[in-house]
């Protein structure tokens, strides 16, 4: 019954639960901020201690993001599951009652008790798997007979329906090659742009962490590289997507959404830490930092730019204009278009940041500092390939 009331009343204006966490965490952050800047309070690094063994605010915010940016990816792709589900099959079909089948009683029971009680919950589910209907195999292979013997039902439905690929479970099942590629590809991104405060430990270029193996693993000396981590959560996305016979960049499109709010929540774990601030100065909402977190020709300084604070919220309107697109504008782009358009907004930010940002390595050309961030000439090169590719894209396909 509550899988028919989601396929016949679902409204797509419903204000949906993720939008309370969001504006919660956004008052709280933002809240703690402001009390921050008017009494120079910092929190502990430390959130709880158990048995010496410490837990940071960093990780239980970082882990946090990761978890609502992907909560709310598989609300979207459940959501768009049911929407292609809806065009595909009739109503007079999915009302069906499951007893019209002709099932033995127990199987009929074993459905009613996961919630399939028409066709309607039956077909939704089913190009998402046997463990989705809670069936065994058995009874998996009595009910394809049954459905296809009905008048109606196409077999296509239950061979490659068209909302196959958007089950929401691709979403944690996949999370983890993402997430295991993207800290590898954001490690290798620093290593060989190491900031230039690395030196204090010995670190002056790549080759010193090859000389030194045991610090390409030591991520408390040294951080991750974002532009390294897209790279590696886009090459775990290509090869869950190609396991599973689904469209890597129609999902990419819709998982750049969840990366974008991750991001907005992310980023607050670098004012527990202290790091990621920009430039000396004496703007109303300057964060304080404290002498031992300061970097090295500032340390008579006090208040800094919170760059990471403009970046969290440059990444909270990269989410909502990616969600616009996914929602309005979906149908009228190529696959692709919308996981452009975070890259170029992203680099679009990343640029304004790196404006105010402290740490960043310059260009090096043949010895010679160009004096250019390589995070902006990067973004440079990204947003004009993005901005090329999609316009080619759109161009040719209007020809």
């Amino acid at each position: 019954m509550m899988v028919q009331k989601v396929i016949e009343r679902h409204n797509w204006r419903e204000i949906e639960p993720y939008w309370y966490v969001i504006v919660a965490f956004l008052v709280a952050t933002l809240a703690l901020f402001a009390y921050h800047v008017i009494t120079g309070f910092v929190p502990d690094r430390v959130a709880v201690s158990v048995l010496d063994f410490q837990i940071y605010w960093y990780g239980i915010i970082i882990t946090f993001g990761i978890a609502l940016g992907a909560y709310v990816v598989s609300d979207l792709a459940r959501k768009r599951a049911i929407e292609l589900f809806q065009q595909s099959v009739p109503a007079p079909i999915r009302r069906r009652d499951v007893r019209e089948l002709g099932l033995p009683d127990e199987l009929v029971e074993a459905l009613n008790a996961n919630g399939l009680d028409n066709l309607g919950a039956v077909l939704l589910r089913w190009p998402f798997g046997r463990a989705s209907l809670g069936l065994s195999e058995e009874g998996y292979g009595l009910l394809r007979k049954k459905l296809l013997a009905q008048s109606g039902v196409k077999k296509g439905w239950l061979d490659d329906a068209p909302w196959r690929q958007w089950n929401p479970d691709h979403v944690w099942n996949g999370l983890l090659w993402c997430l295991i590629l993207a800290v590898i590809g954001a490690r290798l991104y620093h290593v060989f742009t190491p900031s230039p405060s690395m030196a204090e430990v010995g670190i002056n270029s790549p080759a010193d962490y090859f000389r030194n193996p045991m610090q390409l693993i030591n991520l408390r000396r040294g951080g991750l590289g974002i532009y390294g981590g897209i790279a590696g959560g886009a090459l775990g996305l290509l090869i869950y997507s190609y396991r599973q016979r689904i469209s890597a960049l129609r999902w990419a499109d819709l998982a750049v959404v969840g990366v974008a709010l991750g991001q907005f929540v992310g980023r607050w774990g670098n004012f527990f830490n202290q790091e990621l601030y920009g430039s000396p100065t004496s703007v109303p909402w300057a964060v304080w930092i404290e002498p031992n977190y300061r970097l090295t020709g500032f340390t008579e300084f006090s208040r800094f730019h919170p760059a990471f604070l403009y970046e969290s919220l440059w990444n909270l309107f990269a989410f909502f204009v990616l969600l616009t697109l996914w929602r309005r504008y979906r149908r009228r782009l190529h696959p692709g278009d919308i996981m452009a358009a975070y890259l170029v907004l992203y680099a679009i930010g990343r640029i304004l940041m790196e404006t105010v940002r402290l740490d960043s390595r310059a260009v090096n050309i043949g010895g010679l500092q160009v004096g250019l961030p390589i995070a902006s000439v990067v973004s440079i090169l990204v947003a004009i390939a993005m901005i090329g590719w999609v316009a080619y894209r759109h161009r040719r396909h209007a020809a």
